[in-house]
């Protein structure tokens, strides 16, 4: 089997989340997992400049995460 690229990997992820997020399948507890925490990061660094990661790069982490996690947990 052919290893996959990295980036075809990370252009896959924002369509994985949009699945996930969109799905009936999902309780809203497991979506808003994903949505609070990245909400908030993006607000949030404006008052918290002493934290060196980006917003682009923590929304990308929690991404991966929660794709892979909501994956296995309800096998989308």
């Amino acid at each position: 089997m052919a290893r996959k690229s990295g980036l075809t990997l990370w252009l896959r992820i924002p369509g994985r989340v949009w699945r996930i997020l969109r799905s009936s399948r999902v309780a809203l507890k497991d979506k808003l997992i994903f949505i609070i925490p990245v909400l908030l990061y993006w607000v949030l660094p404006d008052f918290m400049p002493m934290l060196p990661i980006d917003d682009a790069a923590f929304t990308a982490v929690a991404a991966i995460w929660y794709a892979k996690a909501m994956e296995r947990k309800y096998g989308l």
